[in-house]
């Protein structure tokens, strides 16, 4: 009885573990998708990706998209063919024990370099969608004082705003 009860353990085990590299090999497809998508400014197929409450937060301190306000944004660019390229090199998938929500970081090629991506995935219907997207330029740390330098000015002014706002 109690081999069986182990057994029944690890053969349970066994099909969770399936079950995750599965959705892992499902997310990373819609994630390569979504990049694809924006590469061959395919409006429909890049917004497909994401969930309707979906966020986008891009690399400037402004860009904290919802969903229709980041459509509206990207049309344009979509419009005129050319959208955006990223490649991912790397990337990390993390799905709960529910396999109904997962997250996620990459490191990608893009036209600014290379740059951070990481996000949250949720599974609406059976298919996974962006919830959630976080883009950064990646920056080594020996650069950091210089880059500091750069924003110095603009962060400063956006800083006093924010703040009146609170």
């Amino acid at each position: 009885m109690k081999n069986s009860i182990t057994f029944l353990v690890v053969l349970m085990c066994g099909f969770m573990a399936k079950a995750q590299t599965n959705e892992k090999s499902s997310i990373d497809n819609v994630l390569n998708a979504w990049h694809l998508a924006a590469a061959s400014a395919d409006f429909d197929a890049y917004f497909d990706k994401m969930t309707e409450d979906g966020v986008f937060i891009g690399t400037d301190a402004t860009e904290n998209w919802q969903n229709e306000a980041f459509k509206a944004f990207s049309k344009p660019y979509f419009d005129k063919g050319k959208a955006w390229n990223f490649t991912a090199v790397e990337r990390n998938i993390y799905v709960d024990d529910s396999n109904e929500i997962a997250w996620f970081d990459e490191l990608l090629d893009t036209q600014m370099k290379l740059c951070r991506g990481s996000g949250v995935v949720k599974k609406i219907n059976g298919d996974w969608k962006i919830a959630h997207y976080v883009l950064s330029i990646a920056v080594p740390n020996e650069n950091v004082s210089e880059l500091i330098q750069i924003k110095k000015e603009k962060d400063s002014l956006l800083l006093i705003e924010l703040k009146k706002q609170k």
